[in-house]
């Protein structure tokens, strides 16, 4: 995940600390329930990710590492916009011991988020059919020259739905 120079040379941890609202690894911190350690505490990806470009890292702390568990069954798929590669609509599915975390990234006002809806679907039925007859509200997600609220709403479900037939 992400691009060119960041695989050369960025890191998870930096990646997670800037918390761009397009990038790809916030979105499986999210979604696998990471806990992200810094050089003074651990901190749940549920309350790190505070906002755009936001996170709850204090003045001076710095993410030295991040820890994954391992889901039963996950999947990423993201809608990238073709100049950049970052995500207009990323999503990562999740399902483990805890049940079904669905993050989104790429779509929201501020930045990475769980997609509840989804997630209290496919809780009842991990199937990529179980999510036609639910909507996403374009209530929250961003609009700009890249692409309108509405159609990131939409996005969200078709790549849902591809996130969870890739766990198949």
């Amino acid at each position: 995940m992400g691009d060119l120079q960041v695989r050369n040379r960025g890191t998870i941890g930096g990646s997670v600390a800037n918390n761009d609202p397009a990038a790809d690894y916030p979105a499986a911190s999210l979604a696998l329930g990471a806990t992200i350690n810094t050089d003074q505490r651990s901190i749940s990806a549920d309350d790190f990710f505070t906002g755009l470009f936001e996170t709850a890292l204090g003045e001076g702390e710095i993410v030295t590492s991040v820890s994954f568990p391992t889901p039963d069954k996950a999947a990423y798929v993201k809608f990238p916009n073709p100049a950049t590669r970052y995500a207009l609509v990323g999503v990562f599915v999740a399902s483990g011991s805890d049940g079904v975390r669905v993050a989104v990234t790429g779509a929201g006002q501020n930045g990475v988020f769980r997609a509840e809806a989804l997630e209290s679907t496919l809780n009842g039925n991990f199937s990529a059919n179980a999510l036609d007859g639910v909507s996403v509200s374009p209530d929250g997600l961003a609009t700009d020259i890249h692409a309108a609220a509405d159609y990131r709403a939409h996005l969200i479900g078709v790549m849902a739905k591809r996130a969870v037939d890739a766990c198949s």
